[in-house]
């Protein structure tokens, strides 16, 4: 059994570890509502920008080609499509599977084909990467702990330059996305081409009978682009949320272990006290035993 000093000395350093994971806790929690909140703001914007884009569509033939509507008509094998992959992970660990269930995804992403391009957010997937000699073709700093829709244009911009010019044939977002304040899962996002699945009305529901000047074609055009900014924006306040919300979680847990360690430890503390104490005890007995027979 360990002395008392070791014991005291590992409760001491328990005692102080559980500071900080707690902590950590607090600043996660308080950084979640603040991007929620920031999103909560944001997003009647968007959802506006995506029904009008849904009743644009509705206006469209099927059999006209449009420069950002997935038609049908490309026939690029699987293998050969040219995918952009914008790969959002945390500048820090301590998050629990965060950042591996997105690196995972976008690593099992990449087997899909050869022609891949990779934006990537985030130092830890970027530190990842360089493991693996995984070529980065570009990186976008400071945007995982801070997002903003300035930022979030450099990235929809820098994407949409490479799709307007045909160097690539579709964008994807690889980003953990918050199921409930309780957890949250790896999705990956077709943002473009469009899907014309994904802005179908449904039954009964209503379509905005509008006249697009000076065509829904040049409308939509001039929207889609607004629209992928958005889309990354909310990307980004959901990945950072779905970080905060990891955290708290991987924070509460190591401050619960601490404390179940600490509580174990004083169990073992109390033991060792109590023994030594009967072996001093024992020892006074034993003297005093000694000296009274010494004395008759």
């Amino acid at each position: 059994m360990a002395n008392m000093r070791e014991i005291r000395t590992r409760m001491k350093s328990i005692q102080d570890t559980m500071k900080i994971t707690n902590a950590m806790y607090l600043i996660s929690s308080s950084k979640l509502k603040q991007a929620r909140k920031k999103l909560d703001n944001t997003m009647p914007y968007f959802n506006a920008l995506t029904s009008t884009i849904a009743d644009i569509m509705s206006l469209l033939p099927y059999d006209a080609s449009y420069k950002y509507i997935e038609d049908g008509s490309n026939l690029i094998p699987e293998e050969k499509k040219r995918r952009l992959y914008i790969v959002m992970t945390a500048d820090k660990g301590l998050a629990g599977a965060y950042n591996h269930n997105v690196l995972k995804m976008t690593e099992e992403n990449l087997k899909k084909g050869e022609n891949n391009v990779i934006f990537m957010i985030g130092q830890m997937g970027r530190n990842y990467f360089n493991r693996k000699n995984i070529v980065i073709d570009c990186e976008f700093l400071y945007i995982a702990q801070n997002p903003t829709l300035l930022r979030s244009r450099a990235v929809a911009e820098s994407a949409l330059d490479l799709f307007d010019s045909n160097e690539i044939d579709e964008v994807y977002i690889v980003f953990n996305k918050m199921i409930n304040s309780m957890s949250c899962e790896c999705e990956t996002l077709k943002i473009l081409p469009l899907e014309r699945s994904a802005f179908e009305k449904k039954q009964g529901e209503y379509v905005h009978q509008a006249t697009f000047s000076p065509s829904p074609k040049a409308v939509l055009q001039n929207l889609v682009p607004n629209y992928v900014k958005g889309i990354i924006y909310c990307a980004l306040v959901e990945a950072f949320s779905s970080e905060q919300n990891s955290r708290m979680t991987a924070m509460e847990s190591a401050t619960n272990n601490a404390k179940d360690m600490l509580r174990d430890l004083s169990l073992i503390y109390n033991r060792a006290r109590q023994a030594a104490i009967t072996q001093e005890i024992t020892e006074i007995v034993s003297g005093a035993n000694s000296l009274s027979a010494n004395s008759n």
